[in-house]
């Protein structure tokens, strides 16, 4: 190491099967009363009222917002905040995916530092105040946000998604159940668990990583390629969920301390402009970005394709970044994944917002740590190649 480094995660990680029955005790050390961020999709799987009666067991009283829907904004960030104040909250417990734990981090900094939570975004405002506690729960195994110091929040007014990274904005408790996992249908499946690999990817390749982000990049990227089609093809297996759900949780480790790279910059526009879900959106960009990457990441890239096929141990690494690019392609045809076109995007709109989104994509910070840092007409041209990507079926690079 060239300098020293900084590794941030939640003060306490609880994970592993039945973990879920922890948020109780959880809560219960750090106030009476909580407020759930949620959707109306984990009510109606019942996972609400779960959550409401092992808290009042422990003696913590509860009120929902429950109006999370799709990618997080400022709407939902501001109409939560307004429910906590009103009833005297003390404590924040987000449940579901990556939408409703971004929006619970921003109320959770927001509620005591003020503002608006664009004001964060870029450090234009510090968060000096510590952030109400916050206790996260996932319930898909992909965004890893349980255990990183980001949000990303999109922006009604601009059409802007917003990446905030602060050292509040981290959980103070993550909690990771795998059986909360099993209910997620198969396309949320492969897109979260596409979205998870990205993380662990990207984590890697990042030019800020360190060998703490690395070990955990590494185990990520092992966890997800050996688990993720088993997960998606038989979602009950409790197992593969499990592993999946480590995967994710490493991941969001790995990347909030070593930053995320060209495919998120890039996702983020499309999630603002065409309501993209954001593990799709990543899993869209994930192979044509990394084939823009590969030569300036050919032994990073190497590694990943040794973990697809353990056979390449003894390729050269050029080979076995090929064999890398050519892997991820492969999972994504068999997890269904739609390019842009395919996804149902008008080719006229998006030819007029190209521009666009690759100025908002620069603007991020994320593209400076890819391998290969870009300049807008690169991003331009790779917006337009992923709408027309075709996932390949080869078997094997020869």
């Amino acid at each position: 190491m060239e300098k020293y480094a900084a590794f941030r995660s939640p003060q306490t990680i609880n994970y592993g099967r039945d973990a879920f029955k922890e948020v109780g005790k959880e809560a219960a050390s750090r106030g009476k009363k909580a407020l759930i961020i949620s959707d109306k999709v984990m009510g109606s799987l019942g996972y609400i009222s779960e959550c409401r009666d092992i808290l009042s067991q422990e003696g913590v009283d509860s009120v929902v917002y429950s109006g999370v829907a799709s990618e997080p904004t400022d709407v939902f960030v501001d109409e939560a905040l307004t429910l906590f104040k009103k009833e005297n909250c003390k404590i924040i417990i987000s449940l579901g995916g990556g939408s409703c734990i971004d929006t619970a981090k921003s109320i959770a900094v927001v509620a005591t530092n003020g503002g608006y939570v664009g004001d964060y975004m870029g450090l234009r405002k510090i968060a000096t105040v510590n952030p109400i506690p916050h206790i996260a729960i996932p319930t898909t195994a992909g965004t890893g946000s349980e255990a990183t110091d980001a949000t990303v929040i999109a922006n009604t007014t601009t059409d802007v998604k917003m990446m905030i990274k602060q050292p509040a904005f981290l959980p103070e408790v993550a909690i990771v159940d795998p059986i909360l996992t099993v209910s997620s249908p198969k396309h949320v499946t492969a897109a979260t668990g596409v979205d998870a690999l990205s993380h662990a990817i990207e984590a890697y390749l990042s030019k800020h990583s360190h060998p703490m982000t690395d070990t955990m990049a590494l185990s990520a990227m092992n966890l997800i390629v050996n688990n993720l089609p088993n997960a998606y093809e038989d979602g009950e297996d409790i197992d593969a969920r499990e592993n999946m759900s480590l995967g994710a949780l490493q991941a969001g480790l790995a990347f909030s301390n070593s930053s995320v790279c060209l495919v998120h910059g890039m996702s983020r526009p499309i999630g603002a402009l065409f309501h993209v879900p954001h593990g799709y959106s990543n899993a869209m960009l994930l192979p044509a970005v990394l084939e823009f990457s590969k030569e300036s990441a050919t032994e990073r890239l190497a590694d990943l394709g040794r973990i697809f096929e353990p056979e390449a141990e003894n390729y050269s690494n050029k080979k076995a970044a090929d064999i890398a690019v050519s892997s991820v392609k492969r999972l994504c045809l068999n997890l269904n994944i739609p390019n842009l076109s395919g996804w149902g995007i008008d080719k006229q709109e998006f030819e007029s917002v190209v521009s666009k989104m690759a100025t908002d994509a620069l603007a991020s910070g994320s593209p400076q740590n890819n391998p290969k840092v870009p300049v807008q007409h690169e991003i331009e041209e790779l917006y337009k190649v992923c709408y027309v990507y075709e996932f390949s079926s080869e078997d094997k690079v020869k």
